[in-house]
């Protein structure tokens, strides 16, 4: 039986005979009994397991160590001790597999550091059990969302000649033989027969499949070969990007705000004990930071009005805020404190976003969106995408992008155009928004950074 239905059933299986499998967490052996701290990861809780020196393998049971697999089978009990509302007393317990003294996840408490250099083991430890249960609860929010509201789901290419963002960091993907290449490749001999790279956002595919289904989303990888260390960036992440065709940047808005506020809601009613336990040992507080969060209103204001508000500030900047220039932590912290809550930033200067966003009729800015959290700032972005022809290609030379590469982008602007939009979330900031961790290494099983490819 796994643990978690035998929390549920807890009640009905008193006094009954039951039998579990799971890893000792911690021992104690004593002269006349034991105890065995055991978890089988189905659930936050654990199951005290007690023994006494009236079983005839005694001696064998208090040689068993931490980190050993196990099968045992007891009578389930209320329990007498602190912490627990009940206890399996063993008739006879089983070695499944075996663990050396050297076990690296002894009972105490361990730096992040050192947990992310046993990536292998560290799912076992307490807060890992807490993050990653997180982690997939919130993945199933999001695309019951999605399904709920009559969504697509749709599976964006990994692999892809276009560059979405221009930034013109990605990872290339080729079968030439590096090691013997001379000079400049020759793409065309290429697997593909040109150059090919990992994808930096499936929104671009995303707007082809929204104007045959309308309401479509992304939920996958995504890779940037961004050389940058800070706790916010990674070179692998997920990615959630929805596509909503006859939509415009207030109904985004709308959706960004209710998806987000479900998702929160979601983690919070059914990991509420992963929660609990981030609350106390993680992030104190977390819970009613989370709770505010969806009971909050969406502050709406543009780009313009956010420096305004900047520049009038009693306060010494570190970057000073300016006009036609992006905001940086310092600002979006105080904009959230300012207004109490999650703020919209919209109508951004077009210089510093990206191609495909809607021009707006001033010339200098697009129907662009930041959406600033307290606590975190930026969770995520969108925009109202161009979807005029002419528009689109005029942005696309100013910015001496090679428009016939992207032909089959324009040309969803000549057959039966749309006005449409969209946004992007990273899940890994989301989570590190949920769980209180502050480090995106810590919210990926498996985190691949600059210089950090391992397991």
């Amino acid at each position: 039986m796994y643990l978690n239905e035998l929390f549920q059933k807890q009640e009905e299986l008193l006094e009954k005979e039951v039998t579990v499998h799971g890893w000792i967490r911690n021992h104690r052996p004593q002269k006349e009994f034991g105890f065995i701290d055991f978890s089988d990861g189905t659930c936050m809780k654990h199951l005290q397991i007690v023994y006494t020196k009236e079983l005839k393998d005694f001696a064998f049971f208090t040689s068993l160590k931490n980190g050993s697999s196990i099968e045992v089978t007891g009578i389930l009990k209320k329990s007498e001790g602190k912490g627990q509302e009940i206890e399996l007393q063993a008739k006879t317990i089983v070695l499944i597999g075996d663990c050396p003294l050297d076990y690296p996840l002894q009972p105490k408490r361990h730096s992040l550091e050192f947990l992310r250099s046993i990536g292998y083991l560290r799912p076992r430890a307490n807060l890992f059990q807490a993050v990653f249960r997180i982690r997939s609860l919130a993945a199933l929010a999001i695309h019951e969302y999605f399904g709920q509201n009559g969504y697509v789901y749709f599976h964006a290419p990994l692999i892809t000649a276009s560059d979405c963002e221009g930034a013109g960091e990605m990872f290339q993907v080729t079968t030439l033989p590096l090691d013997e290449l001379k000079g400049k490749p020759d793409y065309k001999k290429d697997f593909f027969g040109k150059k090919a790279n990992l994808t930096v956002s499936g929104q671009l595919q995303a707007e082809t499949f929204a104007t045959a289904f309308s309401k479509v989303y992304t939920f996958g990888p995504t890779f940037r070969a961004e050389n940058s260390n800070t706790k916010t960036h990674a070179s692998e992440f997920w990615m959630i990007e929805p596509e909503i065709a006859f939509c415009d940047l207030n109904q985004d808005m709308d959706i960004m705000e209710s998806m987000l506020k479900y998702v929160v809601s979601y983690v919070l009613e059914h990991g509420e004990e992963e929660m609990k336990f981030l609350d106390q040992y993680q992030q104190p507080g977390l819970i009613n930071k989370l709770q505010n969060l969806v009971q909050s209103n969406f502050t709406r204001i543009t780009h313009e009005q956010v420096i305004t508000i900047l520049k009038e500030a009693d306060v010494k900047w570190e970057f000073e805020p300016k006009y036609g220039e992006d905001i940086q932590k310092e600002h979006e912290k105080y904009i959230t404190e300012y207004f109490h809550g999650p703020v919209f930033i919209t109508n951004w200067p077009k210089d510093i976003k990206a191609f495909y966003m809607k021009q707006n009729e001033d010339g200098q800015t697009v129907a662009a969106v930041d959406l600033e959290v307290p606590g975190a700032g930026e969770l995520m972005g969108g925009s109202q995408r161009e979807e005029n022809y002419e528009k689109l290609v005029q942005r696309m030379n100013e910015l001496q992008m090679d428009t016939a590469e992207m032909e089959w982008y324009l040309n969803l602007r000549k057959y039966g155009s749309v006005p449409h939009s969209g946004f992007g979330m990273g899940f890994e900031r989301l989570l590190i928004y949920l769980t209180g961790v502050e480090n995106i290494r810590d919210v990926i099983p498996y985190p691949r950074t600059p210089g950090s490819c391992d397991f």
